[in-house]
């Protein structure tokens, strides 16, 4: 006996480490972890790294290297009084190398930098948006799967309910006072109750599949799944990621409005270059030499027919156009939860009503049980009416779980 009642301890210890508890917030964070869209985030992170050495080398000194060799068809001809000095050759060779080195350039250069950090905050934001909108699903998958875990357990209470009944039925049956069929009905409504668990754990087995590959984690058989308490504050402000986007997409064009206002800035280069080549500087000498220039260069484009003030133009539209869409959104936001917040209403009326309705049918089934047990009712009146207390309390349940989803929805649309 103690062997026994140890390796029963054991098992149900080993049941208990297999069962893994999971709730909503919990899958709200493995889908903000592990979704394939999350590594868009490093993606993004290291091309901007990329694209800042890019620009941040314009303040490099930059190297140039050039060499040609030519073959002209004539060359200065001197006068007859300068005959002692030699010609140039026609074929002639120069190789250069030159540094240019940024001095100045009104800090187009930083401008650029800033945008393209705003580029890749305004980037992440919508990565982060795109899978906020996972959570309306992921509402979906989990309380379907508590409604298949809830109708398992009203399922198990019915058919522990119909056993009892049945024995009762066919010790009445033996005894003679109940008609010899009258037990078949309850076996029929079991067998039916097996089909049911069947469907219901086909369907739990589906949303599970469903749910685990959304969250990127294996979601264990036996795992149970939290019924949340799930508050609403109604009619509080909207705090959505899209809302950071509008707002950082505002950010990018103010700092693009700058690179815009700095692009026609005066640039100063300083530059060396060095060469050696026939001729060299001195077009007299005709051997090959080596020569340097060393100097600093000034460009200013004074003029560029408006194309700058067309450019801030195009901005402020593209302005206006966030400005459109932060409206829109807020609008359609609101009336999505206004549409929520009327379900919530409407489940909890039907709530109280299914309760009332489930209390009557208790009364009329506990009548309906005395008058079997006399056999004043076929087994058959007793099963509809059976029936219709489970369909009243599958009813409730399912109320029960489109409120918890509604209140969900309603947190995801507001941003909470």
């Amino acid at each position: 006996m103690k062997k026994t009642g140890f390796i029963l301890i054991l098992m149900i210890n080993l049941v208990a480490f297999g069962q893994q508890n999971l709730s909503l917030h919990e899958c709200y964070q493995l889908v903000e972890k592990n979704y394939p869209l999350v590594k868009q985030h490093q993606l993004l992170a290291q091309q901007n790294q990329l694209d800042t050495e890019i620009i941040s080398n314009s303040k490099l000194p930059q190297f140039n290297l050039d060499a040609q060799a030519t073959y002209q068809s004539d060359v200065i001809q001197l006068p007859a009084a300068m005959s002692s000095i030699e010609p140039q050759n026609k074929d002639q060779y120069r190789a250069t190398l030159s540094v240019n080195q940024l001095i100045y350039n009104g800090g187009f250069t930083n401008a650029n930098l800033k945008v393209k950090s705003a580029q890749l905050k305004t980037k992440q934001k919508q990565v982060d948006a795109t899978i906020y909108q996972l959570k309306a699903q992921i509402n979906q998958l989990y309380f379907s799967i508590l409604l298949t875990q809830e109708n398992f357990k009203l399922l198990e209470a019915k058919k522990n309910l119909l056993e009892s009944k049945l024995k009762e039925v066919q010790s009445g049956v033996k005894n003679g006072l109940l008609l010899p069929s009258s037990d078949s009905v309850l076996e029929a409504e079991l067998l039916k109750i097996k089909q049911q668990f069947i469907e219901v754990e086909s369907s739990k087995t589906s949303l599970i599949e469903t749910l685990s590959s959304l969250i990127g984690q294996e979601i264990n058989s036996v795992t149970n799944f939290e019924s949340p308490l799930l508050k609403t504050q109604l009619q509080h402000g909207i705090n959505r990621p899209e809302l950071d986007l509008f707002h950082l997409k505002k950010e990018e064009i103010k700092n693009y409005e700058s690179l815009i206002s700095k692009q026609n800035s005066p640039q100063i280069n300083g530059f060396l270059t060095g060469g050696y080549g026939n001729p060299g500087l001195n077009m007299l000498d005709n051997s090959f030499q080596t020569f340097y220039t060393v100097g600093v260069k000034l460009h200013w484009n004074v003029f560029d027919w408006n194309s700058n003030k067309k450019q801030k133009e195009v901005v402020a539209i593209n302005k206006d156009f966030i400005e459109n869409e932060t409206e829109v959104f807020k609008l359609n936001t609101n009336i999505e939860l206004n549409k929520q917040q009327k379900e919530i209403e409407k489940i909890s009326a039907f709530i109280n009503s299914d309760v009332e309705i489930i209390e009557l049918r208790k009364k009329v089934l506990k009548t309906l049980d005395s008058q079997l047990k006399n056999g004043v009712i076929t087994s058959s009146v007793y099963i509809t009416e059976f029936t219709n207390l489970f369909e009243s309390e599958n009813t409730l349940l399912k109320h029960h779980i489109q409120l918890e989803l509604a209140k969900a929805n309603y947190n995801t649309i507001k941003g909470e």
